[in-house]
């Protein structure tokens, strides 16, 4: 953690970098935090709360963060991944920010803890099981000791997913409709997502438009519409239900 805070400290003091992007220590775990301050660098954390994909913080569409000046990110392995994916796309370039990698052994799934707590099968997120991205790829600075692999948790998701499609047809519906039943229209799952930068999933609100990504008016009377990626697996779901129901129509007919 020292080498992390050293090191966001110089890159503030010399000038390469206008702002550091990492996580610090707060009520409900670690969070994001900006720092342009060499004298905050202290509060700068890496722990296994640290669950935040930060590149998000890299996406074009994120003017106000532009405007902040040339960027110092702190990044895990699987936080590098999203950054080639900007690269890919073409929605960065590499002399734009500089990746603070952090050597990672895992994190939990359940991160609102006062403290870092220590991985186990119980509290590990899934996703870390069988990572082969620990040492990040494409970074500036490289920070931390070698990390073991993380536990293996007691259901992986291939293992959650494969239980999901086990199920009969009707009980898989009433668990995606309970899941969409939780959407409120807060586009937070495309807030956080580092790749999410086409401009037909931005919020269409009624009588917006912004300078850069201009919003058209909304087809719903509430006035928004939901993310195009939302309304896929929607309407996914619904034909497979609606095929089943047709299907079982003809066999009793």
């Amino acid at each position: 953690m020292n080498e992390l805070r050293e090191i966001a400290r110089t890159l503030l003091t010399d000038g390469t970098v206008r702002v550091i992007i990492g996580w610090e220590d707060a009520r409900r775990g670690a969070r994001p935090v900006f720092i342009t301050d060499p004298a905050d660098t202290d509060r700068l954390i890496f722990d296994t709360r640290c669950v935040h994909n930060l590149v998000t913080y890299l996406n074009p569409r994120r003017d106000n963060v532009a405007e902040l000046g040339k960027i110092g990110l702190v990044v895990k392995g699987c936080d590098a991944k999203a950054v080639a994916g900007l690269l890919r796309e073409a929605q960065l370039t590499r002399d734009d920010v500089v990746l603070i990698g952090v050597r990672c052994g895992g994190v939990l799934e359940e991160a609102e803890l006062p403290e870092a707590a220590p991985l186990s099968p119980e509290n590990v997120a899934p996703r870390c099981y069988g990572c082969d991205n620990r040492e990040p790829d494409l970074v500036d600075h490289l920070l931390g000791e070698s990390q073991p692999e993380p536990p293996r948790p007691v259901m992986t998701i291939d293992e959650r997913v494969a239980a999901l499609d086990a199920q009969p047809l009707e009980e898989r519906w009433a668990f995606w409709t309970e899941q969409f039943s939780k959407c409120v229209r807060c586009y937070a799952c495309r807030q956080v997502c580092p790749l999410c930068v086409c401009e037909s999933a931005w919020p269409r609100r009624a009588g917006r438009s912004g300078s850069k990504h201009r919003r058209t008016r909304a087809a719903t009377s509430a006035g928004t519409s939901p993310a195009p990626c939302i309304s896929r697996a929607a309407a996914w779901t619904a034909a497979n239900a609606n095929a089943s129901a047709r299907s079982a129509s003809r066999s009793r007919s």
